[in-house]
């Protein structure tokens, strides 16, 4: 590659950073967004921990997104479904580490609530 396509590749490519939280039931949740060039990472949690890792993205063979889980343990599908679900909504390769109890329902729907509210608030982010 010459001087001048990697030039080029790094003025097109680039990588931000979306963070915000939210107080969801006793727990102040913190949600870190890296917009990649064709997908995003989002991390959820309430401390800085990077307990699971999940990724989904869209196939030409079936409706419903690929997932697996790359980190963690595979008993929790928090992270593989929600990347999954975010993968179907916004048709992009999706990161998810979910880092949150899993013993409440009502937290992770109240979770998935709230990143569908940002994402219309801010979609560029995403």
């Amino acid at each position: 590659m010459e001087n001048s396509e990697c030039s080029r590749l790094e003025s097109t490519e680039t990588v931000s950073v979306h963070d915000f939280c939210e107080k969801l039931l006793e727990h102040v949740v913190h949600f870190h967004v890296m917009k990649l060039t064709e997908g995003f990472w989002l991390w959820v949690g309430t401390s800085p921990v990077l307990s699971n890792l999940a990724v989904s993205m869209s196939s030409r063979f079936d409706s419903m997104p690929l997932s697996t889980l790359l980190l963690g343990d595979s008993s929790d599908t928090t992270p593989t479904s929600l990347a999954q679900r975010l993968t179907k909504k916004t048709k992009k390769q999706v990161f998810v580490s979910y880092n949150l109890p899993v013993t409440d329902s009502n937290l992770t729907m109240l979770v998935e609530n709230r990143i569908k509210k940002e994402m219309e608030l801010h979609p560029d982010k995403f």
